[in-house]
């Protein structure tokens, strides 16, 4: 690979063969010797052949291997003549992170934490469980879900303050969400799902307000030194996933009557369809409505956390005080306006393991944060830190105002069970002084630190690159898994 170095840690690969633009990537510039072999670098290139895209492909420091699209990819194309790729947006549709504040100090309550974490697992199901808050919904009660998102789940109850919808990226439901589009598998597999966390890299997590950098922008988040918070990492569950597989099932055949740009691309991954095509347009309506039941999926369960909390603590609600502090989605593809090459356009984002981090001012942050920035969160793995950060100007005229999303892999799942089999890592994390509660051991090897970039280094290369500033970092208390 031909690369050359724009920036402290930016590397740029420049156009050949039937790329349209050329592939940045972040990257340590410590590290700088290893992206020449870095697979998922050469994945990005296969991006830029995207029919439509704009300016460049564009990873994040947190870039792996994924599907189509490295995990950490970013890609703008042409509303009026650009492709959708499903690639780009992922399996688990709207996968995403919030964090919930309360008003607690962790100190006096932390021999208690385990019983949390105990009452956490107890309320919140994980791996393949149905929900046991939510009742399995029919098909008309899914399809409001589908529309409304996070304000379906408000509607039912499941609500801890006015800010609620206003601390949710898009305030917690896309527009243009089309039921219709939407498989009756999928819908079957989403029924009972409302409420859930999953497997794999999801999670509920316990966590202290460690340190805080910044501390007007802490003040505005509503978070402080010592303080007791809730991370939430979960998704579309399976109805997202069978709208991802319907859709490839789909554009796999049909890539061929889209015209040559799209028969000829470098990889059946990238399967894409015309944004304006009916191809395209359903896959949009599908995708934006399980980005819906996702906002719905995590509203549910940051409240089944707050009572969890609130049962386990013996504290009364106004005494937890808990509260959305924000909620970013890391796999989506949205319209926005961004300036591509002098010009503001109107253009489909799309970002697979990416965070938006729009900078202060923008009209679509909420008002009590907008002099500040957009909260991006950034979780590390379960034994070390997480991060609050806030986008910056930079985002704005580099990434499409994207941050990165969370460690990044460095082991496939298969190598890192290899790697700790016969390890008790649930002892480990306990004597690191955090607990633990997982449906199974698999889970805790599959996810164990060193299967993780180091979250610190990843997110300081997009600080020193001055895309976002660190509000916060977060120290793990307690985790539940699938």
């Amino acid at each position: 690979m031909k690369l050359r170095q724009l920036g402290p840690h930016l590397w740029e690969l420049p156009r050949e063969g039937g790329m349209k633009v050329p592939a940045r990537v972040y990257w340590p510039a410590s590290r700088a010797h290893e992206l020449h072999r870095d697979q998922a670098v050469a994945q990005l290139c296969g991006v830029a052949h995207l029919p439509g895209i704009l300016g460049f492909a564009l990873a994040m420091p947190d870039i792996h291997w994924g599907y189509g699209f490295p995990i950490g990819g970013v890609a703008a194309t042409d509303l009026a003549d650009g492709a959708v790729s499903p690639g780009g947006v992922g399996y688990d549709i709207n996968c995403g992170v919030r964090l919930m504040a309360t008003d607690l100090e962790v100190e006096p309550l932390r021999a208690r934490l385990p019983e949390v974490v105990q009452e956490l697992f107890r309320r919140i199901p994980t791996g393949v469980g149905a929900s046991r808050a939510i009742r399995a919904l029919g098909a008309k009660e899914l399809r409001r879900v589908l529309t409304r998102g996070a304000a379906w789940a408000v509607a039912e109850g499941f609500r801890l303050a006015d800010t609620d919808l206003s601390h949710c990226e898009e305030g917690g439901a896309l527009a243009g969400a089309d039921p219709d589009a939407v498989s009756a598998t999928a819908l079957e597999r989403g029924a009972d799902q409302v409420g859930t966390l999953g497997s794999g890299n999801h999670f509920v997590e316990l966590d202290l307000v460690e340190e805080v950098y910044d501390d007007a922008t802490a003040r505005a988040f509503g978070l402080w030194p010592g303080q007791l918070v809730v991370q939430i990492h979960s998704g579309s569950r399976g109805l997202g996933h069978q709208v991802c597989d319907d859709t490839l099932a789909v554009l796999t055949r049909a890539m061929g009557r889209f015209g040559d740009d799209y028969a000829r691309l470098p990889d059946r991954q990238l399967a894409c369809a015309p944004i304006r095509s009916d191809e395209g347009r359903r896959y949009l309506g599908a995708m934006q409505a399980a980005a819906n039941f996702a906002w719905a999926n995590r509203q549910v369960m940051m409240v089944l956390a707050a009572r969890a909390l609130e049962q386990a603590l013996g504290v009364a609600p106004d005494q937890l005080g808990a509260r959305l502090v924000y909620d970013v989605c890391h796999n989506v593809a949205k319209v926005e306006e961004h300036v591509v090459d002098g010009t503001r356009r109107r253009v489909l984002v799309h970002r697979k393991g990416a965070t938006r981090a729009f900078a202060a001012g923008d009209a679509n942050l909420p008002a009590d944060y907008r002099e500040f920035g957009q909260p991006v969160l950034v979780p590390g793995d379960m034994g070390r830190s997480s991060y609050v950060l806030v986008g910056l100007p930079e985002a704005m005229r580099t990434t499409f105002g994207t941050a990165c999303h969370g460690a990044g892999r460095l082991l496939s799942r298969h190598e890192a069970l290899k790697r700790t089999r016969g390890r008790r890592i649930d002892e480990e994390l306990r004597a690191k002084g955090i607990a633990i509660a997982a449906r199974a051991r698999r889970t805790l090897g599959e996810e164990a630190s060193e299967a993780y970039k180091d979250v610190a280094e990843v997110v300081e290369t997009l600080v020193d690159a001055g895309v976002v500033g660190t509000v916060a970092r977060l120290r793990p208390l307690g985790v539940i898994k699938g």
